[in-house]
């Protein structure tokens, strides 16, 4: 069967509706799975990591054994099977959270949608438009639901939503054709999957592309602007992937433009970002089509092993990629080089002579819909940004809360960042110190905490980067704030990397210095040198005025580095209310979690019993 030569969304190919859906849902699936495999099988790095990534391994490879089989067999069948085992799991993940149970819903769920991704391969379709399609329309997705995927929405719609989309896919895979495959751009859907998942079309990075304003420390995104960038870039994707391919020079600069893309995201840091997405969605969305101008025209229906192969292939890509990139913050290696290293396959397939010949993309009228929808859709997850409020009361002490919100998971392996917000927002805070934010990991789903839990408070943030641009720690307040400054900390033999960030707030008529921090302590020693320079960085930064320094310090009470603390003028603010247990959330056993005070003190003391992180949240007013 010849695809047609104009695709119109009047007269969609089913196939492509086919592709699109599946390779929706099984993106949606992995932002699931991924985290469930770091929280729940490998229990947030207790866990050996060879083991961890063994087990997430083995679900990748086991469906080669699929590929001979529907070659041999009735390869429509075995892909409407995969597609059935697919579209049930993810729905199943809408009502089953947390444990080994969602663990193993959503591993069932990515056997058999890398399943269906074989059979469809083996079959023959057209997953140089289909596989584009299905990552635009899961970036859309995310972005108006402000990153917070359907499956850990606590509202009415979400599972009639997801119910919808699972109709699509079996709908149309039912209705769909065999016909012509490229073993290339099936080849294409893994890595494709983990660049747009980590950075070319991520909302969570458009919005810290934004928030950073080219500045070291990330500050409230204006309303609208993440949202307009990741629109354009999605448009830009589809453009890449639908327009018409021009000759070596069209391929060779979408080649280039792609790694340096991967290049920036990786060595550029913060004001890397920005470019990254920009360059980047248009350059993966041309390595597509190339492909599809370099498919095989004699590979019927029926004939397509090597393409079942080839997908499969991609997302060990993904899969490895995965687990190279985002260990190395627990194993302490260079990973900057992933990105670019994935990032080569699809530039390898921009380079080739094209054998084929490029068939015309949208029409006018369908390239008109799909900007619009790229440009409107992400706008639904606008929020309003907040405003400082006005002083505080006089004689009434400062409210703070100091919550290590381990990237928004529970020790169950749910992702409840509403629940830790109103968690946060019972305590009445005037400014909120947060540990171990994560704004964009793949790893995690993708998800912006940080973001989300402003809009929830209300409250204005600022974030400096620690591990890298989008994981690190931050300050929310709806006081009005004055200087802001972050510093880097020593690593001291811990792979994570941290740092302290400091917020001047204006409460009750004085200015009150806010110094945010997580220290990652070297094994089996005291964190003497980042305690000396957390020390010294608040000293200079409060300059003379009231200081706090608040987080996750992973030290005890009567530790070494606690006296270093008090030996550098920085008291005790919990030493006359112990115990003051933080960790484990659950059953706490001990503090690490802590508030030092200079020309301050403590009040009151009060441990949080909510379990959306590892971590207890503390909250204390301060005179």
């Amino acid at each position: 069967m010849t695809p047609p030569s104009r695709l119109s969304f009047a007269r969609t190919d089913p196939r492509v509706l086919a592709v699109a859906a599946g390779t929706l849902l099984l993106t949606d699936l992995l932002r699931v799975w991924l985290p469930s495999i770091i929280t729940i099988f490998g229990q947030a790095a207790s866990t050996p990591a060879e083991l961890m990534g063994a087990f997430a391994l083995l679900w990748f490879l086991v469906p080669f054994a699929v590929v001979p089989l529907a070659a041999r067999w009735d390869a429509a069948k075995v892909a409407l099977a995969g597609a059935a085992g697919l579209a049930a799991a993810r729905l199943a993940l809408v009502f089953v959270h947390g444990g080994q149970p969602q663990l193993y819903v959503a591993s069932v769920g990515l056997l058999a949608g890398l399943c269906w991704l074989a059979a469809s391969a083996v079959r023959g379709g057209p997953a140089a438009t289909g596989v584009p399609f299905g990552l635009a329309a899961a970036a859309l997705q995310h972005a108006a639901l402000r990153t917070v995927d359907l499956s850990w929405q606590s509202r009415w719609w979400a599972a009639p939503i997801v119910a919808l989309e699972c109709l699509v896919l079996l709908w149309y895979q039912r209705r769909a054709a065999p016909g012509r495959s490229s073993a290339g751009a099936w080849f294409l859907a893994g890595p494709a999957m983990l660049l747009a998942g980590m950075f070319a079309l991520s909302p969570a990075v458009a919005t810290v592309a934004v928030s950073y304003r080219f500045e070291p420390v990330a500050t409230t995104a204006p309303p609208a602007l993440p949202e307009l960038l990741l629109g354009l870039a999605v448009a830009g994707f589809l453009a890449g992937a639908t327009g018409r391919l021009g000759g070596r020079v069209d391929r060779v600069l979408a080649a280039v433009l792609l790694l340096a893309a991967a290049a920036l995201f990786g060595y550029g840091g913060p004001d890397g970002l920005f470019l990254a997405l920009l360059l980047g969605c248009g350059a993966l969305g041309r390595a597509f089509r190339a492909a599809e101008a370099d498919a095989a025209p004699d590979q019927d229906a029926g004939r397509g092993p090597r393409a079942g192969y080839a997908a499969l292939g991609g997302m060990v890509v993904f899969a490895v990629a995965a687990v190279a990139y985002y260990a190395a913050y627990d194993l302490g290696y260079p990973n900057q080089w992933v990105p670019l290293a994935v990032a080569a396959g699809p530039a390898a397939v921009l380079l080739r002579a094209g054998r084929g010949t490029p068939a015309v993309g949208l029409t006018w009228r369908s390239g008109l819909a799909a900007l619009a929808v790229c440009l409107l859709v992400p706008l639904l997850g606008v929020t309003t940004a907040p405003a400082a409020s006005a002083v505080a009361e006089p004689g009434r002490g400062l409210r703070l809360v100091a919550y290590n919100i381990r990237m928004g998971f529970g020790l169950d392996g749910t992702y409840r960042p509403g629940a830790a917000a109103r968690a946060i927002a019972a305590s009445d805070p005037d400014v909120v110190v947060l540990s171990e934010v994560d704004r964009a990991w793949l790893l995690n789903g993708g998800h912006d905490d940080l973001s989300v839990l402003a809009a929830e408070l209300g409250m204005r943030y600022w974030f400096a980067p620690a591990a890298d641009a989008v994981w690190g720690d931050a300050v929310l307040t709806d006081l009005p704030v004055g200087a802001v400054e972050t510093v880097p900390l020593t690593a001291a033999g811990a792979p994570t990397g941290a740092q302290a960030l400091g917020v001047v707030v204006r409460f009750g008529g004085r200015e009150i210095a806010v110094v945010s921090t997580h220290i990652q302590p070297p094994p089996d020693a005291e964190p003497l040198v980042q305690v000396g320079e957390i020390a010294a960085f608040a000293t200079r930064f409060g300059a003379g005025r009231p200081t706090l320094i608040a987080g996750d310090l992973n030290i005890e009470p009567g530790d070494a580095s606690m006296r270093a603390f008090a030996a550098a003028g920085y008291a005790d603010g919990f030493a006359a209310f112990r115990p003051v247990r933080t960790f484990p959330a659950d059953r706490p056993v001990k503090q690490i979690d802590h508030v030092l005070v200079r020309g301050l003190t403590c009040t009151d003391v009060s441990v949080g019993g909510v379990v959306t992180s590892d971590h207890a949240p503390i909250v204390t007013t301060l005179t």
